[in-house]
């Protein structure tokens, strides 16, 4: 492992400059601080045992609610401290911006901010710091996410492909033969493998899954507007939605047009958020268990730091059964439809 003197022998300054460099001391130049985090990269030094003081671990999150009891990422994060701060690890959580990710490397910033791991909630594909997770030296631990071929990155979440496959068989031994699939923009690697997931399921199941059944849309509007009229119009008996916002808006569509769930549609969603017991009907869904996928994502992290590089860690899910879902209607009910918008 590097030491404080390879790096000062590298850049050819004294082991106390490094050292003030890398604690953002005021008498060294933002242009030394800079040529020090990186060279300290590059060589592969850690503060992780390097004093007395308990090791710290950031949780970043952007794109996703945390701070309140009923918000998705509070649960996980309360899991992953419940893990880690017993093993004497110092959480701080790190609302992640476009702008932090454009103004410094992933691996300096852990570096600067003397953080030894990192959990990512909410991390899109689009985001900067994406790219950076395929060579990064810093044990990192996405959630929903996935990087290959580095092994300093561990992926975890839930078995998606088991989880769609529950609900799409419970649907089919409801009688459901055309269920169609609604999600969220294909932007979110966790969106993406849902939706793939739908489609391997249900060819898997001899079922159709081309596009007759399945849309997506950045904005639920478009969803509810265009897709789901569709979906209505080819037959479908069923609706699997890839999050429980998106679900809850298409049973309240639904509801408008006049259909009546689950007698006429039946529709689920994913995540069971805790707006899905009070819908009306209560929505089915597919349930993560968000305090177990802190408490992973720790084992993750503390995997990494021991020098185990753990791939991928996949929870189960369940499903949970409302009354938003039911038996196949005998006779499809005949309403009238709005024109898809843009047709």
């Amino acid at each position: 492992m590097a030491t404080l003197d390879d790096i000062a022998q590298e850049l050819g300054i004294s082991k106390g400059t490094v050292s003030k460099a890398l604690n953002g001391a005021k008498d060294v130049s933002k242009k030394m601080q800079q040529a020090v985090l990186e060279k300290a990269v590059e060589l592969g030094y850690s503060r992780l045992n390097r004093s007395n003081a308990a090791p710290r671990l950031a949780v970043f999150i952007l794109n996703m609610e945390y701070t309140k009891p009923e918000d998705f990422g509070y649960d996980i994060i309360v899991g992953f401290r419940q893990a880690a701060e017993p093993a004497g690890f110092q959480v701080e959580i790190v609302p992640l911006t476009l702008q932090l990710q454009q103004e410094i490397r992933y691996d300096e910033y852990m570096m600067r901010e003397n953080y030894c791991g990192g959990l990512f909630l909410g991390l899109s594909l689009l985001d900067p710091w994406i790219t950076e997770f395929e060579t990064c030296r810093t044990p990192t631990v996405l959630y929903d996410n996935h990087v290959s071929g580095n092994p300093n990155v561990t992926s975890i979440g839930v078995d998606i492909m088991e989880s769609i496959a529950l609900a799409i068989k419970h649907l089919r031994s409801l009688g459901h033969t055309k269920i169609g699939y609604l999600s969220s923009a294909l932007e979110a690697y966790v969106y993406q493998q849902r939706y793939l997931s739908f489609q391997r399921v249900m060819t898997n199941l001899g079922l159709p899954a081309d596009d007759s059944v399945m849309g997506n849309a950045f904005h639920v509007n478009v969803c509810l507007s265009q897709h789901l009229p569709r979906l209505l119009k080819n037959g479908c008996t069923a609706i699997l939605c890839s999050h429980d916002i998106l679900a809850h808006s298409a049973l309240f569509y639904c509801n408008e047009l006049g259909l009546r769930v689950p007698e006429d549609i039946s529709i689920l969603g994913y995540d069971d958020i805790p707006i899905c017991r009070y819908t009306n009907p209560p929505l089915s869904t597919i349930r993560q268990n968000r305090p177990a996928l802190g408490k992973s994502a720790f084992y993750a992290l503390s995997c990494q730091l021991n020098g185990v590089p753990l791939s991928t860690h996949l929870l189960h899910a369940e499903l949970v059964l409302r009354a938003s879902c039911g038996p196949a209607p005998k006779t499809p009910r005949t309403i009238s439809l709005p024109e898809p918008v843009g047709k």
